[in-house]
């Protein structure tokens, strides 16, 4: 076993994998935390149907690059769910509900009218479902997803006290001065850049598992927002990091198995939890 796991790690395109792999997951873990606290877990359904339906925008239209597309809309989306925050007309999950049926229906839509490719069906279960794609990663794509991490990963650490603070009461910050929207705004706008990345890792259908798993992990372990947020972005990386090795030596599909690694460890701390008594502060 451990010499057909690193008669694999030879190959570039494995490494090219665990690196997006690893990065996604580590992205995905830090705004995760926000947003179930922000009762917002869904949000990763929501804006991955509309990166689907932004990914099949490009398929027609023959744009080598989806990212192009992609990342643009989903962060326009983004904007309009999260941005506005408590001040939305339409709020929380039937914001969330109407954007992820709507974009879902449309998506495969386009991808049936004006069909480009000889098996729509195989196009479309690889966009849902991650299938090899983040297998077949070009140079320029994990480029573009390292320095986009990077980014992301800056921004959570420059403005970690007012994403913490916004997180738990809003109206408190918004009287002591806090500029609010923009700080909704800067968390829409990562997290729609980290979603169109983990388009290719798992798959739109089972984004929202790369953001939730790790979250609640963590808080059956620890009660602080500091030690939640680290203990998730641990348990992201690692899972990722398995369910990606463990996929490559099985041959399952790798979004799959980084989401049952997810609810294995969920699992594992939610009993850890229970037999000794609750989270730590």
């Amino acid at each position: 076993m451990i010499e057909k796991l690193l008669l694999y790690l030879s190959y570039p395109f494995v490494r090219n994998a665990l690196i997006a792999g690893v990065l996604i997951a580590l992205c995905s873990a830090l705004l995760g935390v926000t947003l179930v606290l922000k009762r917002l877990s869904l949000i990763g359904d929501g804006l991955s149907h509309v990166a689907f339906a932004a990914m099949g925008v490009a398929g027609i239209t023959g744009l080598t690059n989806d990212m192009l597309v992609v990342i643009p809309v989903t962060v326009l989306c983004a904007i309009l769910l999260i941005g506005p925050g408590k001040r939305a007309k339409i709020r929380g999950d039937a914001g969330v509900a109407m954007v992820s049926v709507g974009s879902l229906a449309l998506g495969y839509l386009m991808l049936n009218v004006f069909n480009t490719g000889p098996n729509v069906s195989g196009d479309v279960c690889t966009t849902l479902f991650g299938s090899l794609s983040i297998l077949t990663l070009k140079t320029y794509q994990v480029v573009m997803c390292i320095v986009l991490s990077v980014v992301v990963v800056g921004v959570f650490v420059v403005f970690y006290n007012r994403i913490f603070a916004v997180t738990f009461d809003e109206d408190f910050m918004r009287s002591t001065g806090v500029n609010v929207g923009l700080c909704n705004y800067l968390i829409a706008i990562v997290i729609a850049v980290v979603i169109s990345l983990a388009m290719n890792l798992v798959g739109s259908l089972l984004i929202s598992a790369l953001i939730i798993f790790p979250a609640l992990s963590a808080m059956r372990l620890f009660k602080s927002f500091f030690k939640v947020t680290v203990a998730s972005a641990v348990i992201s990386v690692f899972c990722a990091l398995a369910g990606i090795l463990a996929a490559v030596v099985a041959g399952t599909p790798v979004g799959s198995t980084i989401v049952a690694s997810d609810l294995l460890v969920f699992m594992i701390c939610h009993f850890f939890s229970i037999a000794f008594g609750g989270a730590r502060k």
